[in-house]
């Protein structure tokens, strides 16, 4: 087990390495670049026009004169012995960690102990460097450079510090938004595959097929409009945007993202389950008078659930790394909305690493699939 956990790791890496290759290459061969509008985001709703000069000046900055085999290595570089994803080149004065992960959090946190100390005087206070998660002290000085004194960072503001970063981080919003959604799409998949293949050819059966055919069908873009349409707009019962701030924006969302992986769930497992019920031994649970509960729950159902685990790999990494069309129709600060404003503004960098976060989840759940067979069929025995 160990040997096939390290295995499966070191073969991760160049799985990795080859997704950054063939992703940086494509984003190179779209027609355009991030200057290539002549508009960088600044001031305006428009942005600031940029003179021609001074958009060969900043492509010379940000390497993109550079044959793309020359970038790569640079940014390869820059990844692997840096951990560093780069600078945003269409928000400027931002790096690709600090608008995926958030800001300084712990930062934020001691601002809030220093204007509940200093009232008003702290919005003239800064500190000498941003505090780091594991310091113990933070200088405080001025804007103008002069020294105010040290701030203990204690435990307490640690926590608080990951709370802001659960609850506010653009990669955790969409991981929150996939986990309600995923365990929505399992439970109620999964039941409605079973029952669906306990009820074969009557009207249960035949409702589930329906549902989930429809499910499947519907885009999830057009189910969340149709959804604002009535319980947002004319029900006035849930809000139209947002998430965190209450617990009525996470309905609409998590059932929008769901229906693209129940219905396909509960006909995996529909088809899975009546595969099992034909086996025999079903059949000899049956005959030695076990009731059809404990046959269908302790005897069918992990048996059933091999496929159906296969199948959630690659639907919980779309799920847990977020929706890009959910997030953009109800406005949810992800970095799956991230990827689409990406996308638009040819902003190389943070394209990278939103691919490189999404590709790392998928190898990882793959991985944890793998290891769930011998827990659920102890059939299954990893060489």
């Amino acid at each position: 087990m160990r040997r096939m956990i390290l295995r499966r790791i070191i073969w991760s890496i160049p799985v990795l390495l080859l997704i950054t290759f063939v992703t940086f290459w494509l984003i190179h061969l779209v027609p355009g670049g991030p200057y290539s509008m002549s508009r960088i985001e600044g001031s305006g709703q428009g942005g600031q026009i940029v003179p021609p000069q001074v958009r060969a000046n900043i492509e010379a900055r940000y390497g993109l004169d550079k044959p793309v085999w020359e970038q790569y290595l640079i940014y390869m570089e820059r990844l692997v012995f840096h951990f560093d994803m780069g600078p945003s080149m269409w928000r400027v004065g931002r790096t690709v960690d600090d608008i995926i992960f958030g800001g300084n959090y712990l930062r934020e946190v001691l601002r809030e102990r220093l204007l509940a100390t200093f009232g008003a005087e702290a919005h003239a206070m800064t500190f000498a460097a941003p505090p780091d998660f594991l310091d113990s002290l933070a200088t405080v000085v001025t804007t103008r450079g002069q020294y105010v004194g040290s701030m203990h960072i204690t435990w307490s503001d640690r926590l608080q510090a990951v709370d802001c970063f659960l609850s506010n981080a653009p990669v955790m919003v969409s991981a929150q938004l996939g986990l309600f959604s995923m365990t929505l799409a399992i439970g109620v998949g999964i039941p409605a595959g079973v029952m669906a293949a306990l009820n074969q050819g009557n009207w249960v059966d035949h409702l589930v097929l329906l549902l989930s055919v429809v499910g499947i069908s519907v885009p999830n873009f057009v189910l969340g409009l149709g959804l604002i349409l009535v319980f947002a707009l004319g029900l006035r019962w849930l809000p139209t945007y947002g998430w965190g701030d209450d617990w009525k924006q996470v309905i609409l969302p998590t059932v929008t993202l769901s229906m693209g992986g129940w219905p396909l769930i509960a006909r995996l497992m529909r088809a899975s389950m009546l595969d099992v019920m034909h086996t025999d031994y079903i059949r000899t649970a049956h005959s030695k008078g076990l009731t059809e509960p404990i046959v269908v729950w302790r005897h069918a159902l992990r048996n059933a659930l091999v496929p159906v685990t296969t199948a959630l790999a690659p639907l919980a990494a779309t799920w847990l790394t977020g929706s890009f069309l959910v997030e953009s129709v109800f406005s949810i600060g992800g970095i799956g909305k991230m990827l689409v404003s990406a996308v638009a503004a040819r902003d190389y960098p943070l394209i990278m690493g939103i691919v490189l976060i999404y590709s790392t989840v998928l190898v990882g759940l793959n991985l944890l699939v793998d290891l769930s067979y011998t827990v659920i069929d102890p059939r299954v025995r990893v060489e």
